[in-house]
């Protein structure tokens, strides 16, 4: 278990939401922190935290794996991962009757960075939100920080991820031990709460010293208007999946509102972006736009996040 010094200073957590191809606009903007202001990720922070494709960015810098691969992984697999299977019917009653991917196709393109290691094995503190929907309650993959806590250090890094970005709808739940789990987000799609309890309960860093960092996957805000619908049913009512997408994002609202309350402002710094044009979390047409939004927040936010990480903000 690794040791943290009470008094070693600001205590750095990385947190970075869910939000499926949209991963890519946190991996190129830390790619931009870590060139630019000459931050070396993987030994910066002291905790990780990431929910659904949040889990591939957090687990992958906790494993050490340079961020460029990350951003190699969204350009040149996302495309795969988020291919359609043949159906046999309009593709709008698709969702009703089964999941729009193929699992494995997520598993395969993640195993080369994140196969042949356990929970256990990770030697920095890394929190995944997963949702067990045998149990009906949250679930939450550590790494070997807790006392008097074995639960999951067995468990493969890649079976957490995967876990972790099963969203409903999209990938079917994944079967870990006896429970079967979906995605974190629909309780944490913003991890950063999550990451500081964990902080505050199981590694016992002070409260003031805490630093979080939370990085979102940008967002265009679902609304349905003040006119009543004569029929709310899912599709037509609720929009599909942008109803999923319109949850995800109220919890992230929420949990950063929290933290806005909770910390002062040198101890809590949020990234992201607003978009007027659709964000869809499979649609990867729109990775130009979410390197070039990065980009854009690093160059707009760049003396911020420079005092954030120096502790001056």
């Amino acid at each position: 278990m690794p040791i943290i010094s009470k008094n070693a200073g600001p205590f750095y957590i990385l947190s970075i939401d869910g939000g499926g191809i949209r991963g890519l606009f946190p991996a190129r903007l830390l790619k931009c922190i870590e060139t630019e202001l000459k931050v070396p990720l993987s030994k910066h922070f002291g905790m990780f935290a990431g929910t659904s494709t949040g889990s591939i960015v957090a687990s992958s810098l906790a494993h050490a794996v340079p961020i460029d691969q990350v951003i190699g992984l969204y350009r040149n697999s996302g495309p795969d991962i988020f291919s359609r299977q043949r159906f046999w019917g309009p593709r709008i009653f698709e969702p009703a009757v089964r999941s729009r991917y193929r699992k494995q196709k997520l598993l395969g393109a993640l195993a080369p960075m994140l196969g042949g290691v356990s929970l256990g094995s990770i030697t920095v503190p890394l929190v995944l939100p997963a949702t067990d929907i045998v149990n009906g309650k949250a679930h939450l993959f550590r790494t070997n920080y807790v006392k008097d806590k074995k639960r999951d250090l067995e468990v493969p890094l890649l079976d957490a991820v995967v876990a972790s970005c099963s969203a409903p709808t999209y990938f079917d739940p994944t079967r870990v031990g006896n429970v079967l789990l979906a995605d974190g987000g629909l309780w944490a799609n913003s991890p950063s709460l999550a990451a500081v309890i964990e902080a505050r309960q199981n590694l016992e860093i002070e409260l003031e010293d805490i630093r979080v960092l939370s990085i979102g996957t940008g967002y265009s805000p679902t609304t349905y208007g003040r006119e009543e619908r004569k029929r709310w049913g899912f599709i037509n009512g609720w929009k599909g999946t942008e109803f999923v997408d319109f949850l995800m994002f109220l919890q992230a609202r929420s949990t950063h509102n929290y933290l806005e309350m909770l910390f002062d402002k040198k101890q809590f710094l949020r990234l992201n972006f607003e978009s007027e044009e659709p964000l869809h979390l499979d649609d990867c047409s729109i990775m130009d736009r979410l390197e070039e939004k990065a980009q854009e927040v690093f160059r707009n936010d760049r003396e911020s996040i420079r005092r954030f990480m120096e502790g001056n903000l």
